[in-house]
């Protein structure tokens, strides 16, 4: 089991998600960035209180602070999950995400989609 077993977690998600699961899965006092853009946040307040847990809000930086996360990434080798797509698949893709039929988030490989 993964419960309280990280330290830190940043949820790019912007829609609508459940946040307790995830809180569950850091350590005492471990942190959750959020960077996307829900429309409504609900954390049972013992999630974050008896774990002493910290949710916190973030905009990204600028090309320096973008820099230096992707820098981390690289050396530490921490990738994200993607599901690549041509983009002559947009429109089952969009049907997809309306039907909550997605599992990573999707990336539209252009320049394979030119070829």
């Amino acid at each position: 089991s993964l419960k309280n077993s990280l330290d830190f977690i940043v949820d790019t998600a912007s829609g609508d998600h459940p946040f307790d699961p995830y809180l569950a899965l850091l350590k005492v006092g471990g942190i959750m960035a959020l960077v996307g853009f829900p429309g409504e946040i609900r954390v049972h307040p013992a999630t974050l209180n008896l774990g002493a847990r910290t949710l916190s809000g973030s905009v990204t930086g600028g090309t320096k602070d973008t820099q230096e996360m992707i820098n981390f990434c690289t050396a530490n080798k921490i990738y994200p999950d993607i599901e690549l797509i041509k983009i002559d698949y947009i429109n089952e893709a969009l049907e997809r995400l309306v039907n909550r039929d997605v599992r990573y988030r999707f990336v539209i490989d252009i320049e394979s989609s030119l070829k």
